[in-house]
């Protein structure tokens, strides 16, 4: 997230990684062009989200594009946003992608949202008729958090089924600490998940795991989870999109801790 936090958050990461930053309703687009300025301009590969509700028109769009492809970002995330009123005239992803193709800005990869167990505000259909729509703009899918492994299983069966062909980054969180995790959780709108958590293991089990664990989530149920799916090329998954919020030193000792056990 594009907050004055960002930057101690880099000096954790591994050298080349691959960083996504927000927009934030609480700042304008601009925080999160800054940002990826300073992390590109550092060697890493960043995916600034550019969400349309942000923009305010195409003169605004090309200045955004100028400013990133200046510095060597190549990948973009588009989602719709989650301000009530647009600043400008794009009100949908769908918009704001289609006037990325009359730029002569041109990013070698563009991902859109997925969205495993639906929307708050946005009815099925709907999300199945933007995403076909989008998909042609696009080069893969990142999805919303999710903790249920079956639910992500479930909702790529679904869209493969409808024809949607992109690779899919599977959106994970990260670690950190559970009330935080939980607080986070209900305020993008997946309070399905933070039911999930406690049905899983019902009221009590999650008190254990919580004092288990020293008040922190870690995601290893979710990974081993989709791990049967990784290599079948019917699900198509890409990889992991880990949503840290600004939590990267749990997350990336979690990271290292996965691999050396593989």
């Amino acid at each position: 997230m594009p907050f004055d936090s960002f930057g101690d958050q880099l000096d954790h990461l591994p050298d080349g990684a691959t960083i996504t930053i927000t927009a934030s309703p609480t700042l304008d687009l601009d925080a999160t062009i800054d940002w990826a300025e300073r992390a590109a301009e550092r060697g890493y590969e960043v995916v600034p989200h550019i969400a349309a509700r942000y923009v305010e028109d195409e003169q605004h769009l090309a200045s955004i594009s100028e400013r990133l492809r200046g510095v060597g970002v190549t990948d973009i995330f588009v989602p719709g946003g989650d301000l009530e009123e647009p600043v400008g005239k794009f009100d949908s992803a769908y918009q704001l992608l289609r006037a990325l193709d009359e730029l002569e800005y041109d990013f070698q990869d563009v991902g859109i949202t997925g969205y495993p167990e639906g929307h708050g505000f946005l009815s099925d259909e709907t999300l199945a008729e933007s995403m076909a729509k989008k998909a042609p703009h696009a080069t893969y899918i990142s999805t919303q958090l999710c903790y249920d492994p079956d639910a992500i299983v479930e909702w790529t069966e679904t869209i493969r089924n409808r024809g949607i062909e992109l690779p899919i980054e599977v959106g994970i969180p990260g670690v950190m600490k559970y009330q935080k995790l939980i607080g986070i959780s209900q305020k993008v709108g997946v309070g399905d998940s933070v039911r999930f958590l406690k049905k899983t293991s019902g009221i009590l089990g999650f008190i254990k795991q919580f004092v288990g664990s020293r008040g922190k989530y870690e995601p290893d149920d979710l990974v081993d989870g989709l791990a049967p799916y990784v290599n079948d090329p019917e699900y198509g998954f890409a990889g992991l999109h880990i949503y840290t919020f600004n939590q990267v030193p749990d997350t990336e000792s979690w990271r290292r801790q996965r691999l050396r056990s593989v």
